[in-house]
């Protein structure tokens, strides 16, 4: 009867003495994780300001916040865990194995995530900028973190993945503000250029989308065996270059036709042939 009261002192007073020995430190580690917590909402209004100050993309922005404060939780964590006397070594261990693993499996994921950090860091393209990269053209519709999303002129949609873009070349026909459109035009070799060239430059001028500055220009650029090929180099807008290509395109047929001056003629070989 006297032998299990005595093992309930026993256990009784391990008991107690583990509660004196770990309540401290259990009351440390919460208060620590109180403090800690309201530490790292007030780094995290800091970062947002800073970043709203820098004009970060809010794609890149809405990342690093997350980045930061589960980072920062998962130290507070660990630091917590620590004050109450738990070994942290395996813990950290079986995090950074964990983490390698899964390095290894997503290295096209997080290839993807590091080009998309750099382009909305570097930002080589924004929201409505007309690029070409990949082989792909097309306006830029979105920019995320893993893909970038393009508007073709057929109106496709094309998903391009980040780690390529960063790592490609990227010809940005937005980044000036004004695009020019290379066109065309033949002439008859019995046809005056200077009239041609007046014909042409009255249909530019009367575009609404040809930009006046930088002027447009008017040049010969191949003499062919059927007629004499003329350059015509309007600017625009580069979300009118389709508009003004097309346009004037058709329009200048039109008034070279309405004027009279000719077109190119095919060639025409005889040959003498004898038996």
């Amino acid at each position: 009867m006297n032998e299990p009261i005595g093992q309930l002192d026993q256990w009784s007073q391990k008991a107690w003495s583990l509660t004196l020995e770990y309540a401290p430190k259990v009351v440390m580690a919460l208060l620590v994780l109180w403090v800690g917590g309201m530490l790292i909402r007030m780094l995290a209004r800091l970062l947002n300001s800073v970043l709203d100050r820098r004009g970060v993309e809010p794609t890149l922005k809405r990342f690093l916040h997350s980045l930061v404060t589960i980072s920062l939780k998962v130290l507070l964590f660990i630091t917590a865990i620590q004050m109450m006397g738990v070994a942290t070594t395996s813990f950290v261990a079986i995090i950074g194995a964990a983490g390698l693993a899964v390095g290894l499996a997503l290295q096209g994921t997080l290839a993807n995530f590091a080009g998309g950090t750099l382009i909305l860091l570097f930002k080589p393209y924004k929201l409505g900028d007309l690029i070409e990269a990949q082989g792909v053209l097309g306006t830029v519709k979105e920019i995320q973190i893993f893909t970038t999303v393009l508007l073709t002129p057929e109106n496709k949609t094309a998903i391009v993945p980040n780690g390529a873009m960063a790592n490609g070349n990227i010809v940005n026909y937005s980044a000036d503000g004004k695009m020019r459109v290379d066109l065309t035009f033949g002439l008859n070799y019995n046809e005056s250029i200077d009239k041609a060239r007046q014909v042409l430059e009255g249909v530019m001028k009367s575009n609404k989308h040809v930009l006046p500055e930088p002027a447009p220009t008017i040049a010969v650029a191949k003499l062919n065996i059927e007629g004499i090929e003329l350059a015509v180099r309007p600017w625009c807008d580069p979300k009118d270059y389709w508009t003004v290509y097309f346009g004037i395109l058709e329009e200048g047929i039109q008034a070279l036709q309405a004027a009279g001056i000719k077109g190119p003629q095919p060639s025409m070989f005889v040959t003498n042939q004898t038996n």
